[in-house]
């Protein structure tokens, strides 16, 4: 078995604890991966733009390999499950244990009009779009109602008494009409 020593650590490693250089004399870099990944996670912290401009232009140079990764990871078993967990994190800063405890205690439904999720797609995370604290679960429509309506609630008042207004037109048009069918036989 083949050994060599790291110039980061100075310690005698077998040669899989090196990553392959095709530049080098054995083929092998002159620092071992523990010293190689620690350097990197370092410079990642020190200026985290530098690693990610890179890889944005690297993404935006290889799409066709960008895709065929993300194919392949949404294939993989459970994926569905891993990206919205991990998008209620990213987004949210909730688990989808503290997901699924707040739809509980809704009844499993908007916590607006009571509709239930369909088993394809989940409720959305309403927030507060100042301060980013997360208000309920809602449905599509709830949800996109209160963002139509500026999440005022002098707004949402008067469309309340807008549509109560006109419901008794409605009832009066739709008993007025009924009456006069039944006149007319």
């Amino acid at each position: 078995m083949s050994m060599k020593l790291c110039k980061k650590c100075g310690t005698m490693k077998v040669l899989d604890e090196f990553y392959c250089a095709s530049g080098m004399r054995d083929g092998r870099r002159s620092d071992c991966k523990a010293c190689n990944l620690k350097e990197q996670h370092d410079k990642y912290a020190t200026n985290p733009q530098l690693a990610i401009d890179r890889v944005k232009r690297w993404q935006a140079a290889n799409p066709e390999k960008v895709h065929a990764a993300q194919r392949k990871a949404r294939a993989k078993p459970g994926a569905k499950q891993r990206s919205r967990a991990d998008h209620l994190m990213r987004k949210y800063g909730i688990t989808i244990g503290q997901y699924n405890s707040m739809l509980e205690e809704q009844g499993g439904g908007c916590f607006i009009c009571g509709r239930l999720p369909r088993p394809d797609i989940s409720l959305h995370v309403d927030h507060d779009h100042s301060t980013g604290q997360v208000r309920g679960i809602l449905c599509f429509c709830c949800n996109n109602a209160l963002a139509d309506f500026q999440e005022n609630p002098a707004l949402l008042g008067k469309a309340a008494g807008y549509l109560s207004h006109h419901a008794h037109k409605a009832e009066v048009a739709l008993a007025r009409q009924r009456a006069l069918s039944l006149v007319d036989r």
